[in-house]
């Protein structure tokens, strides 16, 4: 600004109403805040520093003005003295910010807190800014989180756990009902088959056939992921093949004749990847409920 002609004011000098405008700004900050000289001392802190340091007791005033932070710092312990590096890496120029986070706990309550260190910018002397925010709310969250997640994973293994427990109840009552139906209920309908019937008894046993083969079909639709590949008549041979059937009984049961179940015969095997081998199609069938 020219007063006079020749004569200068310096308008880079702030006025008391920048360093009051400042100095407000910096206490309406929730963050612990304190400005530096390039020594590490403490040049101007704001309300929140204050309060933090009168809340905790400091045996120092609460504004530590005049204290040298680096010295404290270095005389704290290991995770400090990594803080006065950082702090005098950023003083050197050598990096533009210097941040961690630590914990901060009192016997009262937990507390975290994330620390950060920066120049000022723009000519003049170099002050260092170090803030001090309380992220403990973040933190428990994260806790609280990761306890939520360790505990619907756990949840979830233990469902897995249930439902293969129950898919292998499942799959061995399936087992014992078409063993049974192999070993004691096809041997009583054979038995019954060879007797001479009425043609109403013979009715009533194809009838009595019938209802089991559809009893056990579902069974074998869930052997194996193969059955998708399967016709459902060649399901149903596969079924009575499965309990032992031979093809005439086989034909009988489903009104076949013999050259058409010893075609679903082949095509079974086909599917099955079984042609050209020594392998037993009844055993093979058998061994998919296992």
């Amino acid at each position: 600004m020219i007063d006079e002609p020749g004569e200068c004011t310096n308008t880079s000098m702030p006025s008391s109403d920048d360093e009051t405008f400042a100095k407000t700004i910096l206490d309406s900050l929730s963050a612990h805040v304190a400005i530096l000289d390039t020594n590490g001392v403490i040049l101007q802190s704001n309300r929140a520093w204050k309060s933090f340091a009168n809340h905790n007791q400091i045996r120092m005033r609460p504004d530590t003005l005049g204290i040298n932070y680096l010295e404290i710092c270095e005389q704290a312990g290991n995770e400090p003295s990594l803080v006065a590096k950082g702090i005098r890496e950023v003083i050197i120029g050598r990096r533009e910010e210097f941040a961690m986070e630590y914990d901060c706990h009192s016997p009262d309550e937990q507390r975290w807190f994330y620390m950060r260190v920066t120049r000022t910018p723009g000519p003049g002397p170099v002050r260092i800014v170090v803030s001090h925010e309380n992220i403990t709310a973040l933190k428990l969250a994260e806790a609280a989180l990761k306890s939520q997640k360790r505990h619907l994973e756990e949840a979830n293994t233990a469902l897995k756990v249930l439902l293969r427990q129950r898919e292998d109840d499942q799959r061995e009552m399936e087992k014992n009902i078409l063993d049974n139906m192999q070993h004691l209920v096809a041997p009583l309908l054979d038995r019954l088959t060879a007797t001479s019937l009425r043609d109403g008894q013979k009715a009533m046993l194809a009838s009595l056939e019938e209802r089991l083969t559809e009893l056990t079909r579902p069974f074998m639709r869930r052997l194996s992921a193969i059955e998708t590949r399967l016709t459902p008549q060649e399901i149903e041979v596969a079924a009575l093949i499965r309990q032992g059937r031979r093809s005439k009984e086989i034909a009988d049961n489903l009104s076949l004749s013999i050259a058409t179940v010893n075609f679903h015969r082949r095509n079974l095997r086909r599917k099955l990847n079984l042609r050209n081998t020594s392998t037993n199609l009844r055993s093979f069938l058998l061994g998919l409920n296992k």
